[in-house]
């Protein structure tokens, strides 16, 4: 089994930025994907970024340029992965949820952009 443990969120204005923390522990392996999903009131959970243990990355449409994921996998029993947003939009709410590989879930941060 994975465990998740989320960091990060809270409250920013518009054009701030925030950095999300997850650190996966358990079961994993680094050639295993990480990343982040999201959820804002009323919509879908929608992918926001990935990276591969190679360091291969995908971003949605919406966060290229304002967001950057990235990974530390130096620690065999725990990897990291950390979301830069920068440029926060009232549109980026929404409790962002890790994953590894899809699979496992962490417990969600809630990320509000507002004046």
């Amino acid at each position: 089994q994975v465990q998740l443990v989320e960091s990060g969120g809270g409250l920013v204005q518009p054009g701030g930025s925030l950095r999300l923390s997850c650190a996966a522990s358990g079961s994993i392996f680094e050639i295993y994907p990480m990343g982040w999903y999201r959820q804002a009131p009323g919509k879908q959970r929608e992918l926001v970024a990935t990276i591969n243990g190679g360091g291969d990355t995908n971003y949605a449409d919406s966060v290229k340029g304002r967001f950057t994921i990235s990974r530390d996998n130096r620690d065999n029993a725990k990897n990291t992965v950390y979301l830069q947003m920068n440029s926060l939009k009232s549109e980026d709410t929404a409790v962002y949820y890790c994953h590894f590989n899809f699979r496992s879930w962490g417990q969600g941060t809630q990320v509000t952009v507002s004046s």
